[in-house]
């Protein structure tokens, strides 16, 4: 993210007819044509719940809603934004991800999926569908590989993991960026990386 401009990182080529690679895709163009929908009627951004309900409409329709979570593994916590569970065979994490810090519309979070797996492709995220979390609120279903005997990385670590993938602190440190992308320090304190 540079400022208010968002550039798209296209998964087209990551595609190679899996069904799962492809769902990010989809969803991201399905909710992204929505926001260009409202812009052109309202001239105005505010999209998120048109959108939502389109999602769950299109993944009825495409054979990935999921009605019963349950399904996916068994309930393992609660965090800010996912409820998480762990597969039936405990070689995955999967969140439900109840778009929480998506304002008005959602089309960044599949802009930040995206950069993510660019990023970090060690846990990539693995999209497989919608569904509701257990407050009823629909939700994008992610996969990540398990990590058994992981630990929270110090911060030194998540500072020097920044500075290898090219990022530098700005701002007295309140957030890092590489020209193209912008991490802030609410990432950076949750020490999203694990050792």
């Amino acid at each position: 993210m540079n400022g208010d401009k968002t550039e798209r990182i296209s998964q087209e080529s990551e595609c190679r007819n899996e069904s799962a690679s492809c769902i990010l895709e989809s969803a991201s163009a399905v909710a992204r044509g929505v926001l260009e929908e409202i812009k052109a009627l309202a001239g105005t951004t505010a999209c998120k719940s048109v959108q939502l309900v389109r999602l769950k409409k299109w993944a009825q329709e495409h054979g990935c809603w999921y009605s019963d979570c349950s399904v996916l593994g068994e309930f393992f916590d609660r965090g800010s934004e996912n409820e998480t569970y762990i597969s039936h065979d405990q070689t995955e994490i999967v969140k439900l991800n109840d778009f929480r810090y998506s304002d008005d519309n959602i089309t960044s979070f599949f802009e930040r999926i995206k950069a993510h797996n660019v990023y970090f492709d060690a846990c990539s995220y693995r999209m497989i569908g919608f569904g509701e979390n257990r407050e009823g609120k629909v939700c994008a279903i992610l996969i990540q590989p398990y990590i058994a005997e992981a630990r929270l990385a110090t911060m030194q670590e998540v500072h020097d993991e920044f500075i290898r993938l090219g990022f530098r602190p700005e701002d007295n440190g309140e957030y890092y960026t590489n020209g193209q992308h912008d991490i802030l320090k609410s990432a950076h304190r949750n020490r999203e990386f694990v050792y």
